[in-house]
């Protein structure tokens, strides 16, 4: 299983293909959709692709290996699942699947407080090598209990997340009616029923639900009053006092996740943070904002060395990886990939995309004789100008 690699899906665009075949239009257009007109979500990806590297066919180099050591962690590949809220929505528990394979496959899997498995499910899955990325509470209670909860299953790495101080606008899931308060339209039951194995899929293994906030839920609740339960219960938006609190609360690695200026990078650098992954949210919410990767060069030329620096948003084969490696980065996280390969695929997608993925990475490095990961900064082509 570990080994798992469908030839007829050799890439994200055809995953993407199947998934948007295979999944109601409401539940395919949540995961592969962005805000407002969608400007920022294209940019993001068409801005790695702007960056050029190059062979060296004469040089002498040993194979090549993809490991990657991050935060005294050695990894298999210098990759991991981002988190993504509502996973169970895309493909049932598509959360266990995506952390088995990357348990198997010994690259990170980032849990999402608002994702539909628990933090103690996906901690026995990965015997505790999870992360898990904190949306802020109000209640300093909830806060310190889902502390307490990820000591006790083991975690080490904590990722804050700072890009959503506001729900972003989503045309398409307000059409669908994914907006809060959701709702479930006649259009929408069509989609299900000419959707017969995600139908099924999800009767035999139930509705999707935040399973890690279940026990901050006062009983069962129905779509509205779980809306105004988590509008009222988080507040994404964060201040330097805020983050000096969890980094005095939280002895374990912490990261700030959506950072995409030098000032905030250097902020978070000076309260004492193990790191900061440059994102954008997948450009889920500001459609205006510049590209991931180029606001993250501008850090990693200001900060580069003074803190472990990671990367979302944009990122979907390995060839993305590599050029966004070579740009200096220390790790890469990928969430709309792995998503398409589960919704493709099922139960064998998170399989499917780690293999695939790491024969697309060493493909390019060993066509450009890079031995490791951490070279490829060294086959960068001229950047200026780019944006």
């Amino acid at each position: 299983m570990k080994d798992y690699f469908n030839t007829a899906y050799p890439s994200i665009d055809l995953l993407r293909k199947k998934a948007k075949s295979r999944l109601p239009k409401f539940a395919f257009e949540y995961v592969d959709g962005g805000c407002n007109n969608e400007i920022g979500l294209r940019r993001n990806t068409d801005d790695i692709r702007k960056l050029e590297l190059i062979p060296y066919y004469l040089r002498d180099y040993k194979d090549v290996s993809l490991k990657t050591t991050l935060f005294g962690e050695t990894y298999d590949a210098p990759f991991g699942v981002s988190p993504v809220g509502l996973q169970g929505l895309i493909w049932p528990q598509a959360p266990e699947i995506l952390a088995k394979a990357a348990f198997d496959h010994n690259v990170p899997f980032v849990l999402s407080t608002v994702s539909t498995a628990s933090i103690e499910t996906i901690a026995e899955i990965t015997e505790g090598k999870m992360w898990f990325q904190l949306y802020h509470p109000v209640d300093d209670a909830i806060t310190d209990d889902l502390l307490a909860r990820c000591k006790v299953a083991g975690v080490k790495t904590l990722v804050l997340l700072s890009d959503v101080p506001t729900f972003a606008y989503r045309p398409k899931e307000i059409k669908n009616g994914l907006a809060m308060p959701p709702k479930m339209t006649a259009e929408n039951m069509l989609q299900i029923m000419l959707s017969p194995e995600w139908a099924l899929e999800t009767l035999i293994k139930g509705k999707p639900e935040f399973k890690s906030l279940t026990k901050y839920m006062s009983g069962s609740m129905n779509m509205h009053h779980l809306a105004l339960f988590m509008d009222k219960t988080f507040n994404g938006r964060l201040s330097e006092d805020k983050v000096r609190k969890l980094r005095d609360k939280w002895d374990g690695n912490l990261v700030l996740k959506g950072l995409s200026t030098v000032e905030d990078a250097k902020k978070a650098i000076e309260i004492g943070l193990d790191g900061i992954i440059v994102s954008n949210h997948g450009g889920r919410q500001l459609d205006a904002g510049p590209s991931t990767i180029s606001k993250g060069i501008e850090i990693l030329n200001a900060c580069k060395g003074q803190t472990t620096i990671m990367m979302d948003s944009g990122i979907r084969e390995g060839s993305d990886v590599a050029c966004t490696l070579a740009a200096g980065m220390d790790f890469t996280f990928m969430g709309r990939s792995f998503m398409y390969s589960v919704g493709a695929l099922g139960q064998n997608g998170g399989y499917h995309a780690m293999n695939m993925l790491k024969k697309q990475l060493q493909q390019v490095m060993e066509q450009v004789c890079c031995e490791k990961p951490q070279d490829l900064p060294n086959h960068l082509a001229q950047i200026k100008n780019l944006w």
